[in-house]
């Protein structure tokens, strides 16, 4: 009995080690039914921004993500924008070319909804995010269409890899 106990805490542990080798800022999820792929990337030091990412949907477009947690209720609150203009730009020009807003909410191996972590906490990638009313969002927004992209993500994404 005692090297069968042995052997499931080495699962545990490997399982924990596996799922903990993936952090947040490496982490690449899909939706469902593949229309999007977002991948984390590191965030260079920034006041405001807690974690980065691109979504890449059909047509090749790309769009650019960043994470900024509120602080009068602290939510993550995400922003995917198209085509943006570059360098010192005026809020009217982040508005105009933002293409969703939104809480961006993790889930776990058990299913409990938290809120995504910021990337400097070291935390493993969560299992699963839910982008709230992206599809919506992405929907009524000037990328898409016949100029654009054609399919619309579902709002869930499942973790898929770790970029190395």
């Amino acid at each position: 009995m005692r090297i069968e106990a042995l052997i499931a805490v080495v699962a545990v542990l490997s399982a924990t080690t596996a799922e903990a080798a993936c952090p947040i800022e490496l982490a690449v999820y899909g939706d469902r039914d593949g229309a999007a792929e977002i991948d984390f990337r590191p965030t260079l030091e920034s006041a405001t921004v807690t974690n980065s990412f691109k979504m890449v949907l059909d047509n090749s477009v790309v769009l650019d993500g960043v994470v900024m947690w509120s602080q009068d209720v602290a939510r993550p609150n995400g922003m995917l924008m198209h085509q943006c203009p570059e360098g010192d730009v005026t809020g009217e020009e982040i508005e105009a070319c933002t293409v969703w807003q939104g809480v961006v909410y993790s889930v776990d191996e058990q299913g409990n909804v938290g809120l995504l972590p910021r990337e400097r906490i070291a935390a493993a990638a969560p299992k699963k995010l839910i982008f709230s009313d992206l599809g919506h969002g992405l929907r009524t927004s000037a990328a898409y269409g016949p100029q654009g992209f054609s399919k619309v993500p579902w709002d869930v994404f499942e973790l898929k890899g770790c970029q190395e």
